[in-house]
């Protein structure tokens, strides 16, 4: 089969297609013909993390030495990336009872990653389900991550009907899921972005949208029951003035200073500082499914680029000019 491999870290260069055995499946997995995969940050990081210092890194030393001895010291463990998928299962080991051959399906690989090729094997009981009827799959491809992440990570603040939230970094895979999941429990949302972003942010349904690049809103004199900083670029000094009594400032990302003042917060004051973990579980993957079939969380592409051009694809995505998702298209002579 065709995928995109790397044996060495560096820029896009260091991507380029490749014949490769094609997977079978063991006794309690499936096999998916691969039909459209996500490229997002998580992507770009990978392939260049032995470029990618404690300091660059937006987590605690520790989590950083983890992911570097998961993903390779000095060259990758696994030469194929992609952790975001859809397709359509072509055959299924002799101990699989929750899927059969035919089914379109969706799911997350995960630092397990392997998605940039043409097929794909996973355990019948990993993060995979039956994709979104109202979904094709360029769509279902976008959603695992961002909305699992988002998913959990409002959870842990408790996120009620009538607040005041605002997401900073709303254009990303996270915090585009955050937007459309805080309607969806029922805030008004102001979404923070660049410029290119805009309407696409606004497109997601966030009642407000905030240029970065020409208005502060730690300086706007608005106030939010919640601040969702999703890559960690503002702080809590700057954000306090900004956020209501018993405000929460939440991180997706974060460094042992921020873990230090979630301690300090917990004890002292009304607006706490809390840094969360993602969970993801295939219940959740299930309650994203619903929702989607429900109308509450869509997918808004940007760009598709063939598998081939993947290289050009984190070319495009490290440019800054993206305005939405990126979804690579597999062929395979699909119907959808």
């Amino acid at each position: 089969m065709k995928a995109i491999i790397y044996t060495e870290y560096g820029s896009p260069d260091v991507l380029h297609l490749a014949e490769v055995e094609k997977p079978a499946p063991k006794d309690n997995e499936v096999l998916i013909k691969i039909y459209a995969v996500s490229v997002n940050y998580g992507d770009t990081l990978a392939r260049n993390f032995k470029g990618i210092s404690p300091s660059k890194f937006n987590m605690p030393f520790i989590f950083w030495f983890l992911a570097r001895f998961s993903f390779g010291l000095n060259q990758p463990k696994n030469n194929i990336l992609g952790s975001e998928l859809a397709g359509k299962i072509e055959s299924v080991g002799k101990d699989v009872k929750l899927f059969k051959a035919g089914d379109d399906v969706f799911g997350y690989r995960a630092q397990s990653m392997g998605a940039n090729a043409e097929y794909i094997c996973m355990p019948e009981n990993g993060l995979l389900t039956i994709k979104p009827a109202n979904m094709t799959y360029d769509e279902a491809a976008l959603v695992p991550y961002g909305a699992l992440t988002a998913l959990n990570l409002l959870r842990a603040v408790n996120i009620q009907r009538g607040q005041k939230v605002l997401i900073n970094g709303a254009s990303g895979a996270i915090g585009s899921a955050a937007v459309q999941l805080a309607k969806h429990y029922g805030a008004e949302v102001t979404g923070v972005c660049g410029t290119p972003r805009l309407e696409f942010v606004k497109s997601l349904g966030a009642d407000k949208v905030i240029d970065y690049t020409k208005e502060d809103f730690t300086k706007n004199g608005q106030t939010y029951d919640l601040i969702f900083d999703i890559l960690g670029r503002s702080s809590f000094a700057q954000c306090k003035s900004s956020l209501n009594p018993n405000g929460r400032y939440l991180l997706a990302s974060f460094k042992m200073k921020q873990l230090l003042q979630m301690l300090w917060t917990s004890k002292i004051g009304d607006k706490k500082v809390i840094c969360a973990l993602s969970g993801e579980n295939i219940a959740d993957l299930h309650s994203i499914k619903e929702l989607i079939e429900a109308g509450k969380l869509k997918s808004i592409i940007d760009k598709r680029f063939p598998l081939e051009q993947i290289p050009e694809a984190h070319r495009y995505i490290e440019s800054g000019n993206k305005k939405g998702n990126v979804v690579i298209v597999l062929d395979h002579n699909r119907a959808s």
